[in-house]
């Protein structure tokens, strides 16, 4: 895109201290609504949504329905990267950035308040597939615009470190959505957690929601935009232009985020279904164990993105694909051996450990 393209060191390095502590404060803040948003229906799809918006005979049946309204998220993931990138390269990040949050907290306070299945039919499953496609688009505008703020008003040399904060985002987000779904499994019946405890999680995403809008309306516009705005050398259709003279650079990107997002979701969605569904684990056991990964992750995030600024982004992201593909075989090993322990072990190491270099140089 032609304002991130530019990016000439002065641009960078003229923005002040202080609008630079703001800018990835509000980027911080703005992702962690964002993914706790998104992982919330993750979290709760194989406890609640499987049960009472796919009702089905055959329990696995059900689940796969559920998970795939869930998938549909990533399905308008890129439509909204696409359509948020391009206005945002013609009018701002700024604003386009306030309207995601409001897309995503909008869509996910109107979960809980969706009826089930049993009360509306066919609607009940219909509406969740729209909010979960509203998502998809909120979220895929929110990462794109918050890394490139964050990336825009960083030092050059210190690029891999600044824009890690939206991805610091997603650690917190999730630790949040597991956090608060297990505080409330753990405090409450299970009858009482799949007849409304549930909707506590999703209603109370309207105040992080709040917060966030507080913080990103302060915020200013990045130096680097600014600077191709006052020359009006703004691309006329910058998506096209990007498909036209990066093609190879967007297929590639693709494909290392496929590896990030296969990662990800199979440590931090699917083994709640497997885990609690199939193996038959305590599922405040299996929560609380993605939300120490979580945690852990807020830390190792930074560090690997560190090692991208100072070792070069290909090293790090293609090594820690590598050991995250051959650790698979003994993390999933672990998990089978029947002991919360060891099963919990093996999440909080594959996800929080060996996952940071995947995703924290992305």
């Amino acid at each position: 895109m032609e304002a991130a393209r530019a990016a000439p060191m002065h641009g960078v390095t003229e923005a002040d201290d202080r609008s630079r502590r703001l800018v990835t404060i509000a980027s911080l803040i703005g992702t962690t609504v964002e993914w706790y948003d998104f992982f919330l229906y993750g979290t709760i799809t194989g406890l609640v949504f499987n049960k009472l918006f796919f009702p089905a005979d055959n329990v696995f049946v059900s689940t796969m329905l559920a998970y795939t309204v869930y998938a549909m998220g990533f399905v308008t993931r890129p439509v909204g990267g696409i359509l948020f990138g391009h206005f945002g390269d013609k009018i701002g990040r700024k604003p386009l950035l306030v309207i995601t949050l409001l897309i995503m907290g909008i869509s996910t306070f109107l979960v809980g308040l969706i009826p089930t299945y049993a009360s509306i039919g066919i609607a009940a499953p219909l509406i969740l597939l729209l909010l979960r496609l509203l998502q998809g688009i909120g979220i895929g505008g929110e990462w794109g615009g918050a890394v490139i703020m964050s990336f825009e008003y960083a030092p050059r040399n210190r690029r891999g470190f600044y824009a890690c904060f939206p991805q610091v985002g997603l650690a917190i987000g999730l630790c949040l959505a597991t956090g608060v779904v297990a505080l409330l499994s753990y405090s409450m019946t299970d009858e009482a957690f799949l007849s409304w405890g549930w909707r506590a999680a999703f209603l109370l995403s309207i105040i992080l929601v709040a917060v966030g809008i507080f913080v990103r309306v302060k915020i200013l516009e990045t130096p680097e935009f600014a600077r191709i705005k006052a020359t009006q050398n703004i691309a006329t259709v910058p998506v096209g232009e990007v498909f036209r003279d990066y093609k190879k650079n967007v297929l590639l990107g693709w494909g290392a985020r496929w590896i990030d997002g296969v990662v990800f979701n199979i440590y931090a969605v699917f083994t709640i279904a497997y885990l609690v569904g199939s193996l038959k684990y305590d599922k405040t056991g299996v929560l609380i164990s993605i939300s120490a990964a979580a945690f852990i992750l807020i830390f190792t995030i930074p560090i690997a993105a560190n090692w991208s600024d100072r070792l070069g982004r290909r090293a790090v992201y293609g090594w820690g694909s590598l050991i995250c593909g051959v650790a698979a075989f003994p993390m999933f090993w672990l998990m089978q051996s029947g002991a919360i322990l060891l099963a919990g072990g093996a999440i909080v190491l594959a996800l929080g450990v060996l996952y940071a270099p995947v995703y924290g140089p992305d």
